[in-house]
């Protein structure tokens, strides 16, 4: 008999509960954003200003207090990611501490070093001189012993320093970081990421476009990335990530929409005549202080006063009312269940996600439900792992791309303009379009055909494309070769598909 007010009862906590608990909780987030693209003795890049931008107008949306610099030089860096450090040991253990950066980046006996506008390196010992080793980041965030930090680097673009002795590995070289720590490279450890022709970074791009997207999990999140930018290059890239996190993190939080009132006023106005329960709750949450209070606390009490004694005295059942989905048995639920266990599980089982389960569990971790939500939290684990590896497995270039397949003698489908239409076969023949090697006097290679230089017979030139295709991440995908580094791919997929002719 008493049913029909029991569940408004739930549905009442139950809206309560899924609007407010994100807003309410929200722990501080405090982000520096760094963007180089204005080199001055290396190589300028076109997007990592950009994608700095970018990235700072999508973390501000969802509540990061952002600090951001682009076109930095060295002391503008170190005494902005000094100052990082300091905010995160002011804001204590629960703060979220975010680093993004964009520009060129590269590592050196181990060791990642993020290179300010200002560089200038003619001995590969001045580095750490010249240079902002990645490390002294996590070293800020280590300090602050806070609880959640974030660390995103694309900046794998290519190593400006490739003519100098030890410095020739491409990438970066993943790091270690403190318990607690998300870390997200462009690209995996020693590859190189494309700069982009549309503006932004592949990788920055499609971290804009999901960052939003609420609820999705940190890792969930930078699987979509991964898969976007394996689609997007190729095959070229794949980002990377580590993560020791500890806690569960997600850029926007899963909220229920609520009612959004002008004014104190209007939204008095609207409910102090209500029936609906609901309402004049959402009105008490939303003006807590509100000079209504005791008014509408005195109007709720009639409402759900009427709404139990219309109950009882209801000859005909009472049309269902809105109600969280529960997935226990009444007939196996034990006999001494409390009702506030109960309606936190009623709610996981109407939200259905991972999040809402694990709520439950840290709250009950022996409770009634206990079994029952274990089981669904892995259920949708393995569903989530499956629609990743599909994903991924869609995206994963075979064995032949780029193009159907490549033979000496067929037309290539991929790369620049200056091989694209051409044969592998006519192109050894031909001449070079820009110096094998950085400031060779024109006199020595333009005009001049590539096969003066190399022996390129097919046997020698596949026993070549087997390197590319037994080591990837060496290519030198910029201008690591007098065709540019799409020739080298088409090299690649040309010999993972047997030289044929």
């Amino acid at each position: 008999m008493e049913q029909k007010f029991i569940r408004t009862l739930r549905v009442i906590t139950a809206l309560l509960l899924l609007g407010w608990t994100g807003s309410a909780l929200a722990d501080p987030r405090i982000a520096l954003v760094i963007g180089n693209s204005a080199y001055g003795t290396v190589t300028a890049l076109d997007n990592p200003a950009n994608d700095s931008r970018l990235i700072s107008k999508k973390l501000e949306k969802m509540g990061f207090d952002v600090r951001l610099l682009t076109d930095s030089n060295q002391v503008e860096m170190k005494r902005a990611i000094a100052q990082f450090g300091r905010d995160l040991r002011q804001g204590g253990e629960e703060t979220v501490g975010l680093f993004f950066y964009a520009g060129h980046g590269v590592q050196s006996f181990g060791s990642n070093y993020l290179l300010p506008v200002d560089v200038s390196l003619s001995d590969p010992a001045d580095l750490d001189l010249m240079a902002v080793e990645a490390r002294s980041v996590l070293h800020q965030m280590a300090s602050a012993r806070n609880k959640t930090n974030i660390v995103i680097l694309d900046a794998c673009r290519n190593n400006p320093f490739e003519e100098l002795a030890d410095m020739d590995d491409n990438g970066l070289a993943e790091m270690k970081a403190p318990t607690g720590t998300f870390l997200a490279y462009a690209t995996n450890p020693g590859g190189v990421a494309l700069d982009g022709d549309a503006g932004n970074s592949p990788f920055t791009q499609s971290l804009a476009t999901h960052i939003e997207e609420p609820g999705m999990p940190i890792e969930q999140l930078f699987k979509t990335v991964r898969v976007d930018v394996l689609s997007q290059t190729r095959g070229l890239q794949t980002p990377w990530d580590t993560s020791s996190l500890t806690r569960e993190f997600s850029f926007s939080p899963q909220q229920t929409p609520v009612p959004s009132f002008e004014t104190e006023d209007l939204a008095w106005g609207a409910i102090k005549a209500s029936e609906d329960p609901v309402q004049i709750m959402l009105f008490l949450r939303a003006f807590p202080d509100s000079r209504y209070a005791d008014l509408a606390r005195e109007r709720l009490q009639q409402v759900m006063s009427n709404s139990f004694s219309k109950t009882l005295t209801d000859p005909e059942p009472a049309p269902e009312a809105p109600q969280v989905a529960v997935i226990q048995d009444p007939a196996s639920e034990p006999a001494e269940v409390n009702d506030t266990e109960r309606l936190m599980f009623d709610l996981a089982a109407s939200d259905n996600t991972i999040n809402a389960y694990k709520t439950y569990l840290d709250s009950y971790p022996g409770g009634a439900f206990a079994n029952q939500a274990s089981e669904r939290v892995a259920a949708l684990e393995l569903e989530a792992q499956t629609v990743t590896r599909k994903a991924e497995a869609q995206a994963e270039p075979t064995a032949s791309q780029p193009g159907e397949v490549v033979t000496l003698n067929g037309r290539l489908t991929f790369g620049n303009d200056r091989i694209r239409g051409k044969t592998i076969a006519e192109l050894v023949r031909g001449t070079p379009h820009f110096p094998p090697i950085e400031g060779l006097p024109e006199a020595m290679w333009k005009d001049q055909t590539c096969s003066g230089c190399h022996q390129w017979t097919p046997e020698a030139l596949c026993t070549q494309a087997q390197t590319y295709a037994a080591n990837p991440s060496s290519e030198k995908v910029e201008k690591s070769h007098p065709y540019g580094g799409d020739f080298k791919v088409n090299l690649r997929s040309w010999a993972q598909g047997g030289c044929l002719e």
